[in-house]
């Protein structure tokens, strides 16, 4: 076997090293093609990687190195090692990444930057690498001492983008908080003038712009701020509207001034030329002449301000029409909205001139449509054909201009303005939201706004919608009757959401959220009137309920060629779904990935409808009914006032779940959501913990045994009665049935086995309508739960209870940890102590009525351990699944586990 060429010269000092090692990296990005399909996928230019030495890290570096036990190894794997090149024990530290050097005036290299290509990571490796130690040398250096004027990028791949597009006067951080003394010490050496910040477009890139220009602001450089769309970078933005060159001159140009006072006034930028740093020498076994020094083309200009004025063309603008008047010549142009491109400038135009006139469609930017056009618009005109060219120039421009301003308008997120919150609403909503009863005022406030009763479900609903802010939100659906409340329920929910985070429908087809903006649903409530108005667009909803996105590939026309491409469209969630039906069966995907609340349908709920009904016809209804915008007011501003948090739980790995069925992995992660969003509303009330891993910074706050209680309570309830094989109306008929059947039995002396009863007997004694009875009879019919006989004359349909219902007023979740268990479990662990909040921070929820709002635990004591369940000592409690025969006295639905269940006692 052939022996292969050693990269580098053994004898060379650290320095020389790094420098052979980058060129061996380059010579092998040469040779690969998945990496320069990378590079030309993100709109690098070719030149760019021979001037910046762009390399790729393939896994053959160490195949070259002599062996550790080889004389000529000299160390070498060692040096290495301690350059950073080589990990540890032995491995590349940037395997399989991109290689892009930072490379000092001397032709040295003094950084390095990784960005990994491999798709599929394991959790926790990290995408970018450098080389260990702090960050030395400034990327593309050369720019600064040629060009007063410099635009700062948040990362190299960006830095390139710009390079790419001819913006050549650019350099780089090194991430949000990687803007280094060497940078500053650079720019102020060279004398730079102003600095364009073209951070990216979230969160982190304005909070790093604000910093990086508050230090330049004080060493007397001016600051623009760069503003792509939001949630954009360089590199996104360019590869989104092309071409690159006009794009990012656009943003350019309208960058925001950083400082204090009026914007300073900017002398015209000049186009450079800069020359590529200098290449140092190769080992010859990598000796390529396509690496020497290549010329370049200039430099574009970089300034906020046009390098020529607009033109100032008179002009009147409508919906539909531009009017343009030179002298006694006037233009008329239509069809201008339509061009969404910088590639094309297809208008209709008409030239009169006193009565005369010319009219015809054209392309601005096709030279023989605009010939065409002076040479028949000057015969019909009677004017000097050069006339006419000047003013088709005119127009030309001012049309240019007005399509720029429309471009930058439509790529701007759709959303309604923010609303404004003046000091005495902010106060009030903190008050709220630092209010030890949160959650009982929360359940009270929606008593006053006219919702009586549904407690947990109102709580349930609330918090779903305030899941949005979480990057896995829970789903709700709301399901009843016809005309029982449950759009009531829903509108209730949605009024205390602030409309610029809610998106209701009351329909949709199938395709439709394929195509909404790639942001319009990001973090928001999305709601459906009715399930079935959203059948078609089913799958799309349960996919972007799980997956927190969606993606569709389309045919479309291409508005430059008219050939048809494909083109893919894209909606970022996550998103908080709540929908309502009738229907009794509901679809089992949704049902996974939701919550399903039941609305009552009692009598005495019925009878609180109808006195709040009255009521609100009083003298205190109409003050109520004022009070009620008020309200509305205040918990949309409470909300406003939740900001994106992280929720870590230290108590995690002591929460049980049952694990019976594959379905309880999906309610599990609903539990937990539950336990986080509970917090979440609660942030305010505890402390905000910092966590820093490399350059990104984790706030977050921390989940308390009272959340959990909480969570539990709301768990067994609604997660109880979702694990039952019984929708909840049909449960209730049950009840109506064995109570009617025990009253009927008591009163005619016979046993339950002998008595028979008719629908019609059963509908009259419950007060049920006869199509409600039907559907829910014929269910308990299915699962046998009644049996159904045919006797007398004509075979008339009679039915006896073969269930007997026994003590049911409470559904459970079996398996989950008792709070008191909880507690003395972790006083016999050690567990962190870095929460941020005492526990008893939610307990205002407790104390009330109803199914939420039950007594505290008062001075309960953890001294004695009590027996807890595992998820691995339910397999031998509950062997089968969640649902029993329906025969005997056995509950259909999971009941707490015994254990449990004297821990709570």
């Amino acid at each position: 076997m052939r022996k292969l060429d050693t990269p580098i010269a053994l004898d060379a000092d650290d320095q020389a090293l790094l420098n052979q090692i980058i060129d061996y990296y380059h010579s092998s990005l040469k040779r690969s093609p998945e990496a320069l399909a990378y590079l030309e996928s993100r709109g690098i230019a070719g030149e760019a990687i021979d001037v910046f030495k762009l390399g790729f890290a393939n896994r053959t570096l160490g195949l070259r190195l002599p062996n550790k036990n080889r004389i000529a190894d000299a160390g070498i794997r060692e040096r290495l090692q301690k350059l950073g090149i080589l990990r540890n024990f032995g491995h590349e530290h940037f395997n399989g990444s991109l290689v892009i050097p930072v490379i000092d005036q001397a032709g040295n290299v003094s950084e390095v930057y990784g960005r990994r290509l491999l798709k599929t990571l394991h959790a926790g490796t990290p995408r970018h690498l450098y080389l260990p130690g702090p960050h030395k040398g400034v990327w593309n250096i050369a720019a600064l001492g040629v060009a007063p004027e410099i635009i700062l990028c948040e990362a190299l791949i960006d830095a390139l983008t710009f390079w790419s597009a001819g913006y050549r006067n650019v350099t780089t951080a090194y991430g949000i908080e990687g803007f280094t003394d060497d940078i500053l010490a650079a720019f102020k050496a060279h004398g730079t003038q102003r600095v364009l910040i073209a951070f990216d477009r979230d969160e982190a890139g304005e909070r790093g712009a604000a910093k990086v220009a508050e230090r330049l602001l004080a060493e007397g450089i001016d600051c623009f701020r760069i503003q792509f769309p939001k949630g954009m970078d360089a590199n996104a933005y360019a590869l989104k509207v092309t071409p690159a060159s006009r794009s990012l001159g656009l943003v350019i140009r309208q960058a925001l001034w950083l400082g204090k006072g009026t914007v300073p006034t900017h002398p015209e930028t000049v186009p450079v030329a800069i020359d590529p740093p200098p290449t140092p020498i190769l080992p010859t076994a990598l000796a390529d002449p396509s690496l020497a020094a290549k010329t370049f083309p200039a430099a574009l200009p970089a300034s906020p301000l046009p390098a020529a004025p607009a033109d100032d063309a008179p002009c009147t603008v409508t919906d539909n029409e531009i009017t343009l008047t030179f002298g006694d010549r006037r233009y008329r142009v239509r069809g201008l909205a339509k061009n969404l491109s910088f590639e094309i400038l297809k208008v209709n135009l008409l030239a009169t001139r006193g009565e005369r006139f010319y009219v015809d469609t054209l392309d601005l930017y096709a030279a023989k449509q605009r010939q065409s056009y002076t040479t028949h618009a000057a015969i019909e005109l009677q004017v000097a054909e050069d006339i006419l060219k000047t003013d088709l120039g005119r127009v030309l421009r001012k049309l240019e201009a007005l399509q720029e301003e429309a471009i930058r308008q439509a790529l701007q997120p759709a959303v309604p303005p923010a609303a404004t919150m003046d000091a005495a609403q902010r106060d009030a909503a903190l008050s709220l939201l630092k209010a030890p009863d949160l959650v009982r005022r929360l359940l009270a406030d929606f008593a006053t706004c006219g919702l009586i009763g549904e407690e947990t479900n109102k709580l349930v609903g609330y918090l779903a919608a305030v899941s949005r802010k979480l990057d896995r939100p829970l789903g709700v659906v709301i399901q009843s009757s016809s005309a029982a409340g449950k759009s009531s329920l829903m509108d209730a929910v949605l009024a205390f959401v602030p409309d610029e985070e809610k998106v209701k429908y009351s329909a949709m087809t199938g395709q439709s959220l394929f195509y909404m903006g790639e942001t319009n649903l990001k973090h928001k409530a999305l709601a459906i009137v009715e399930e079935e108005g959203a059948s078609r667009a089913s799958y799309a909803l349960k996919l972007l309920q799980s997956e927190g996105e969606l993606t569709i590939a389309s045919t479309g026309k291409d508005p430059t060629t008219g050939n048809l491409i494909t083109q893919q469209y894209r909606v970022e969630g996550p998103v908080a779904l709540l929908l309502t039906t009738t229907a009794r069966d509901i679809d089992e995907e949704l049902m996974n990935r939701c919550l399903v609340l039941a609305v009552d349908e009692g009598r005495e709920q019925t009878r609180a409808i109808h006195q709040v009904q009255r009521d609100r016809r009083t003298l205190q209804g109409l003050i109520a009914r004022r009070e009620k915008d008020a309200l509305i007011t205040l918990h949309q501003n409470a909300q406003r006032l939740l900001r994106p948090l992280d929720v870590l739980n230290p108590y995690a790995q002591f929460l049980t779940f049952p694990d019976q069925t594959t379905r309880l992995r999906r309610d599990h992660e609903k539990y937990l959501t539950l336990i986080d969003t509970i917090a979440f509303l609660h942030q305010h009330q505890r402390d905000v913990k910092t966590a820093q891993r490399g350059e990104q910074v984790i706030e977050y706050i921390e989940v308390t045994l009272a959340d959990i209680e909480l969570a539990n309570r709301i768990a067994h309830d609604v997660l109880g009665r979702s694990l039952d094989e019984l929708p909840p109306q049909t449960r209730r008929l049950l009840k109506l049935i064995d109570g009617y059947v025990v009253a009927e039995c008591t009163r005619q002396s016979v046993k339950r086995s002998d008595f028979r009863f008719s629908r019609r007997a059963l509908r009259e004694a419950i007060t049920w309508g006869d199509t409600q009875l039907r559907v829910h009879l014929e269910r308990l019919v299915d699962l046998e739960y009644v049996l159904v006989y045919r006797e007398g004359p004509g075979g008339k349909y009679v039915y006896v209870l073969a269930y007997e219902v026994g003590d049911e007023s409470r559904a459970q979740v079996a398996g989950l940890i008792d709070i008191a268990a909880l507690e003395a479990l972790i006083s016999t662990t050690t567990i962190p102590k870095s929460r941020g909040s005492t526990p008893e921070v939610a307990g205002g929820v407790r104390g009330g009525s109803g199914p939420v709002a039950v007594g505290s635990r008062g001075n309960e004591s953890a001294v004695t351990p009590h027996p807890v369940r595992v998820s691995g000592d339910l397999s031998n409690a509950m062997p089968e699944t969640h649902c029993s025969r329906p025969t005997g006295k056995s509950r259909s639905y999971p009941q707490a586990v015994p254990a449990l269940a004297a821990a709570s006692a």
